[in-house]
């Protein structure tokens, strides 16, 4: 209010006996009131235009909101008529100072009963509200009049003033929090809303389109509620006195803006399905006609290996996905019929699934053509030496040739058993090896044994 603790002095409110006032201490206290009572005035004009009490004033309220402002209303009656008392006492006051320029004893006395002791008179309701709440119930006759301090009578102005106030600011605090977001929420979610029923996004077609529907009645019903019901979205400060302390609850209106956001990037996706989804297609076309190949192959593969490697395990080789055939199928009739909303997630496990039905007949492939590539190791192998043996001008010792050439058979017969032929260039490498080390001195064969 601007005069809560303003009132100084060791004068308590509703002291009635003491010395009389002198000269000075009157002249000092009447320019005291008069400061106190300007900067009353000014506090409850304030209050009286303030934006939050005018919309209080003109809004259909429900709820804690309607009791707490008609509670405030009759705080802020009983304000304006302690107030008048005060500019009553303080007038009265400054009328019996100006009769003499020197006041006698009686007029001392007199002033000091208005100014410090019980010289207001409350007359009406004023008399009987309580100034932490609205006038109690009815419960027997009223009193006619009440006499207290002009100290009492600012602690209880100021008293009413800071409740009445809390509860204006509280309210004008959520209006201006929460409804103009609302509002921008509420034409963020229109141009969601358009742009998914652009892409077929609809209420009971998608689930992305009843929850816009479900976010739409929940922002509706939320403005609502914010407009006739502001001070239930209030948190107050917890330890604050100050009038207004605390913030808007905005938990309902987070919780509609995070669901928005959700649905608005799955909308996104979808306009970007639509935009390339005929490159997805085409590319999953390609990805599982390579994977068909690879299995065709990996087929091929087998009966060759069957027919040419003995005593080995060859593992079976599945056919092409069906299923993966037919989701591709329907793909492209959700294309054709502008279906993007289902096209989105089909083209996401689809490609998921078809990266992996390749990687799969690849691996197929491989484990079918291990026993080939075994083979084909060996024979290198075996060459290789041959090669090397040849370098040093010992191809014709009769030892590598024989051996030689029973690696040879077994590896280019079919069907070729790998665990014998690699027993034969295992013995031809290490013949090899003994022929290929240089001589150490002393009696040896003609083979240079080692």
């Amino acid at each position: 209010m601007g005069v809560a603790g303003s009132v100084p002095g060791p004068e308590g409110p509703g002291r009635s006996t003491g010395p009389a006032m002198d000269r000075d201490e009157v002249d000092r206290a009447l320019a005291r009131l008069g400061a106190e009572h300007e900067a009353i005035e000014t506090s409850l004009l304030a209050l009286q235009d303030h934006a939050g009490r005018r919309l209080l004033e003109g809004a259909e309220l429900t709820g804690l909101t309607k009791d707490r402002w008609a509670a405030t209303e009759q705080r802020i009656t009983v304000l304006w008529a302690y107030f008048d008392a005060y500019t009553a006492a303080l007038h009265e006051a400054r009328e019996l100072r100006a009769r003499r320029r020197w006041p006698g004893r009686e007029d001392l006395a007199e002033l000091t009963d208005v100014l410090r002791d019980r010289g207001v008179t409350l007359a009406g309701a004023a008399t009987h509200c309580a100034p932490t709440g609205p006038p109690p119930p009815d419960t027997g006759p009223a009193r006619l009049a009440e006499q207290v301090s002009l100290d009492e009578l600012v602690t209880r102005m100021n008293e009413l003033y800071a409740q009445s106030l809390d509860m204006v600011v509280a309210s004008d605090s959520v209006w201006s929090a929460l409804p103009a977001r609302i509002d921008l929420l509420a034409a963020e979610l229109a141009r969601t809303r358009s742009l998914a029923h652009s892409v077929g996004v609809r209420p009971g077609e998608h689930p992305a389109g009843d929850e816009l529907a479900e976010i739409t009645d929940e922002l509706s019903a939320l403005r609502a509620e914010v407009i006739s019901d502001p001070l239930a979205y209030w948190h107050p400060a917890q330890g604050s006195s100050a009038p207004g302390g605390g913030r808007a609850d905005t938990e309902r209106y987070d919780r509609a803006a995070r669901a928005l956001e959700d649905i608005r990037r799955e909308i996104e996706a979808v306009l970007t399905v639509r935009q390339d989804a005929e490159q997805r297609l085409l590319r999953l076309r390609d990805v599982l006609s390579r994977a068909d190949r690879t299995l065709t192959e990996a087929r091929s593969a087998r009966g060759e290996v069957l027919a040419k490697i003995a005593a080995s395990e060859v593992p079976a080789v599945s056919g092409p996905s069906t299923v993966l055939q037919e989701q591709l199928r329907a793909a492209a009739e959700y294309r054709r019929h502008a279906q993007w909303h289902r096209l989105s997630p089909l083209l996401e496990s689809l490609e998921r699934e078809a990266d992996d039905e390749l990687l799969r007949a690849r691996e197929s492939l491989s484990a079918v053509t291990a026993p080939l590539a075994v083979r084909a190791e060996l024979r290198g192998r075996l060459d290789a030496y041959k090669a090397k043996v040849a370098r040093h001008g010992m191809a014709e010792d009769p030892l590598l040739i024989e051996r030689y050439d029973a690696a040879r058979r077994m590896l280019w017969s079919a069907p070729c058993d790998l665990r014998v032929a690699e027993q034969a260039v295992l013995r031809y490498q290490q013949a090899a090896a003994e022929v290929l080390v240089p001589r150490r001195s002393g009696p040896a064969d003609h083979r240079g044994n080692a």
